[in-house]
């Protein structure tokens, strides 16, 4: 159970719901429970709602599969149960297997990347970092970043508010580990 609620129908801000709306045209979207709890807040939603153009930029970069292995690793490495199922969800639907991905030595070094950025606060070794450099120009190399760091953003929301997990995603969350 989140801690802090959607926002209901009846409680949507006239601004909120125009937001709402907005986002619903341009993303081709629907409001998620991330999305309708951030509409407690205006400026709040439409401060994480930079993820899409942010992520579209991603994917211009690194294409579309691996603009969303980048998410999903970036996700999965901050403990986000609603960030990382809906990566999977992304991945499973694609045909590939989250736990058995096929990648090429630089696509492993992104994913390293990103996934060191969300574990370590940023702290990434040299050796990583100018592995990944060298693939992608100095305006590429800020948006890759600064997008990690919008990832965990919504990822560290979704964790402290223990965001419930979309109805739509339920079947995509990994599977238990038995012990």
């Amino acid at each position: 159970m989140a801690r802090i609620p959607p926002v209901t129908v009846r409680e949507l801000q006239p601004a909120v719901q125009i937001a709402f709306e907005r986002h619903i045209k341009e993303y081709n979207g629907r409001i998620t429970n991330m999305k309708a709890t951030l509409g407690h807040s205006l400026l709040a939603f439409d401060v994480y709602m930079q993820w899409y153009p942010l992520y579209e930029q991603v994917e211009t970069i690194l294409g579309k599969r691996l603009a969303y292995l980048y998410a999903y690793a970036i996700s999965k490495a901050t403990d986000c149960p609603l960030c990382s199922t809906f990566f999977r969800k992304i991945i499973i639907d694609a045909g590939e297997k989250p736990e058995n991905l096929e990648l090429t030595p630089p696509e492993k070094d992104l994913i390293a990347f990103g996934s060191s950025i969300a574990k370590h606060q940023g702290n990434i070794n040299d050796q990583l970092y100018n592995s990944v450099a060298m693939q992608y120009n100095i305006k590429d190399m800020v948006t890759l970043i600064a997008f990690a760091g919008q990832m965990i953003a919504t990822n560290v929301f979704n964790n402290v508010i223990e965001t419930d997990i979309d109805e739509y995603l339920v079947e995509y969350l990994p599977p238990l580990k038995h012990y």
